[in-house]
C-alpha cells in the first residue's frame, strides 16, 4: 500500500499546476488538491493496478472542482481579492507578466469545457485519450473542444493585446519618462 502512496506523492506537483490553472487562486487551488488527495487516499483500494494513476488522480481533482463550482452556484458567488487586485493597482511593465495576464484573462473568457481541455493539454501535455478519460467524454469531443478552444483563445489573445496596447501606462507616458524607466519607445508601443 505504501507503493501507491509514493506514486501519488510523485503526481502532486502536476495536480497543483492543474488546480492553480483551474482556480486561479493559490490558496483555493491548494485546498482543492488537498481535497482531491484526501479522497484519493481514502479510495486508494478502488484504484486498479495497471490503469493510469495520473488519469485517475486528475479525474478525482476535476470532479472535486466541478463539485465546488456547483456548490458555489447554489451558495452564491464570492469575489476573491486576487480577482480584483489588478484593477486596484498599476500593472508591471514587464512584457512576460503582461502576456501572462492577457492569457489568464483570455482563458477566463473561454467556456469551461474548452478551458479545461486546454489546461489539461497545455499544463501536462496529456494525450487525447487521457483527457477523455479524465473528463468522461469521447475522444472526438476532446479534439473538438480543444480545436474550438484554441481558435477562441487566439482570437481573445488578439483582443487582449489590443486592449493592453491602449491601456498600458508606459505607452502613454512621455518619451523622456519611458527612457528614464528603461522602456524603449518600441517596447512601449508593442505593449
Amino acid at each position: 500500500m505504501t507503493e501507491i502512496f509514493d506514486r501519488i506523492a510523485q503526481e502532486i506537483p502536476k495536480l497543483r499546476r492543474y488546480a492553480r490553472a483551474l482556480m486561479r487562486d493559490p490558496a483555493a487551488s491548494d485546498d482543492l488538491v488537498q481535497d482531491a488527495l484526501t479522497r484519493a487516499l481514502s479510495k486508494a483500494h478502488l484504484w486498479q493496478e495497471g490503469t493510469d494513476l495520473r488519469a485517475w488522480l486528475f479525474t478525482i481533482l476535476h470532479n472535486q472542482y466541478v463539485n465546488q463550482v456547483r456548490r458555489g452556484v447554489r451558495e452564491g458567488i464570492s469575489v476573491v481579492l486576487s480577482e480584483t487586485e489588478t484593477r486596484l493597482t498599476a500593472g508591471p511593465s514587464q512584457q512576460a507578466r503582461l502576456q501572462l495576464r492577457d492569457l489568464d484573462r483570455a482563458l477566463a473568457k473561454l467556456p469551461a469545457e474548452q478551458r479545461d481541455v486546454i489546461l489539461l493539454a497545455g499544463i501536462d501535455g496529456l494525450s487525447y485519450e487521457e483527457m477523455a478519460e479524465i473528463m468522461d467524454v469521447p475522444v472526438g469531443t476532446v479534439r473538438s473542444r480543444l480545436s474550438r478552444g484554441r481558435d477562441a483563445l487566439r482570437t481573445l489573445m488578439g483582443e487582449e493585446r489590443n486592449i493592453a496596447k491602449h491601456a498600458e501606462p508606459a505607452a502613454r507616458a512621455p518619451r523622456q519618462y519611458r527612457q528614464r524607466a528603461g522602456v524603449s519607445f518600441e517596447q512601449a508601443s508593442a505593449a
